[in-house]
């Protein structure tokens, strides 16, 4: 992929220590009106011009933009293997990573990177705009500036982020704990189940409680493989047999994320959990996850329940349908017994749900 790089010069009056990789994938971000009063990608290579702030960090800032920039909404596995790859690629030359990304699929593709970047010891900041750049009202300048600031804070020489997170509306959150819950306000993003990592004031508040240690032994990995055959089916009253038959038809099918009732609970008719179990014995995986946003699946709490641990159907315990869609795929397409894709997506990997 023929990638444009732009390295922004800053006003430091000298070369400065810390640096900072921006990866520009396209989204709202990015947006600006042309001549003719309509919304365009503009030129990132500009970016100073639209966010003259930027001057003033003592941060040598480069730019990686994708040739086309993307839709958050035709973000796909190989946009997450792209952006990871410039991560690891680049890896030891910055101290920090920022990707600007459209929000509709922020929380997946962070969620994605989390797996995908294993050993990470850096900041890797995902952050977007719900008002194009180009707006006088844009929240996109301080989502920018501060993201910046974070991917490139140290305590005693380390870091103080040490994994992929999104940064928006003054708070910072684990990645693959994120969902974007509001379209129409600057707060589009939370984690409903873990606790915010910053939150950004006069100054950057950082609770470092609820945030990964930094490893120095840790050396950064990269897998990339991802498997496609996953779909996401949500429950809901007077779903048909015939329809739920047919979803577990799906020729090439390899795993199933359940978006069941409050704890975990799906109806306990005879024909819905003799379709579970029969695809469980083809080989399809099911997943369970809450519908509710702050969710938690207890499978047994309830009798409705009771049924799809004895046939076989995985707890995704407190993990989001986000997080739980790309995990699947990412194991789907890494681990080569079956057994072993089971026995990971019931525990965290980096962080996504309790243990």
């Amino acid at each position: 992929m023929n990638y444009k790089i732009v390295n922004i010069r800053t006003t430091a009056s000298v070369d400065p220590v810390d640096s900072v990789l921006i990866i520009y994938t396209g989204g709202t971000f990015g947006m600006a009106f042309d001549e003719a009063g309509s919304l365009a990608p503009f030129n990132f290579g500009r970016v100073i011009d639209r966010v003259p702030e930027l001057r003033k960090l003592e941060l040598k800032i480069t730019v990686i933009s994708f040739p086309e920039p993307r839709d958050s909404s035709n973000i796909n596995y190989t946009d997450w293997q792209d952006m990871a790859y410039i991560i690891y690629e680049n890896y030891d030359q910055y101290d920090g990573f920022v990707i600007l990304h459209g929000t509709d699929t922020m929380a997946y593709s962070a969620s994605a990177l989390s797996y995908m970047l294993q050993g990470l010891n850096k900041p890797v900041i995902f952050t977007g705009a719900q008002i194009p750049i180009g707006s006088i009202r844009s929240d996109a300048r301080e989502n920018l500036i501060t993201a910046l600031e974070i991917a490139s804070a140290k305590n005693g020489g380390v870091p103080m982020v040490n994994e992929v997170c999104i940064y928006f509306n003054y708070y910072l959150l684990r990645g693959n704990r994120s969902q974007k819950i509001r379209s129409s306000t600057f707060a589009a993003f939370q984690s409903q189940n873990y606790p915010y990592l910053a939150e950004s004031g006069i100054e950057i508040e950082y609770r470092q409680t609820y945030m990964m240690p930094h490893n120095p032994t840790a050396q950064l990995s990269l897998k990339r493989n991802f498997d496609e055959n996953v779909v996401i089916l949500k429950i809901f009253p007077s779903m048909s047999q015939a329809a739920v038959e047919s979803f577990f038809k799906i020729k090439g099918l390899k795993g199933v994320v359940l978006e069941t009732y409050g704890s975990g609970n799906t109806m306990n008719f005879p024909w819905f959990l003799k379709v579970l179990e029969k695809a469980i014995k083809k080989g399809i995986i099911v997943y369970n996850v809450s519908q509710c946003s702050g969710g938690e699946v207890i499978q047994g709490r309830y009798e409705t329940s009771k049924r799809l641990n004895n046939i076989g159907v995985l707890s995704g315990g407190d993990i989001t349908t986000e997080a739980a869609v790309t995990k699947l795929m990412f194991l789907l397409g890494n681990e080569e017994k079956q057994a072993d894709v089971r026995r990971k997506l019931v525990i965290p990997l980096n962080g996504e749900m309790d243990n």
